[in-house]
């Protein structure tokens, strides 16, 4: 079998994505440096790239609340009134 796959954390692989887009160093050094294949160096520092502009979005966290989060609370709601209705319908008629 072959070796485990390393997981690295948020924080490692912002700051080698930063050393790469500073381009201070090339990925060959930067793959001595940090222990991480430059194939890989390369797709988070696309990636980095990429999310940049969800830093300056609306909110705290950076990230926009997707339709779903903003439509399951009143789903919620409706489903408890709607009981409610029923049951005084049903006490009341």
């Amino acid at each position: 079998m072959g070796a485990k796959r390393k997981v690295h954390s948020d924080e490692f692989k912002a700051k080698v994505a930063l050393e790469a887009i500073k381009g201070v160093r090339t990925l060959s050094e930067l793959r001595s440096m940090f222990a991480v294949h430059p194939t890989v160096i390369s797709h988070w520092k696309r990636q980095l790239l990429e999310g940049a502009a969800g830093v300056f979005r609306a909110g705290r966290n950076g990230q926009e609340p997707t339709e779903e989060e903003l439509t399951a609370p009143l789903y919620e709601q409706i489903g408890r009134l709607k009981v409610e209705v029923d049951w005084l319908k049903k006490k009341l008629g």
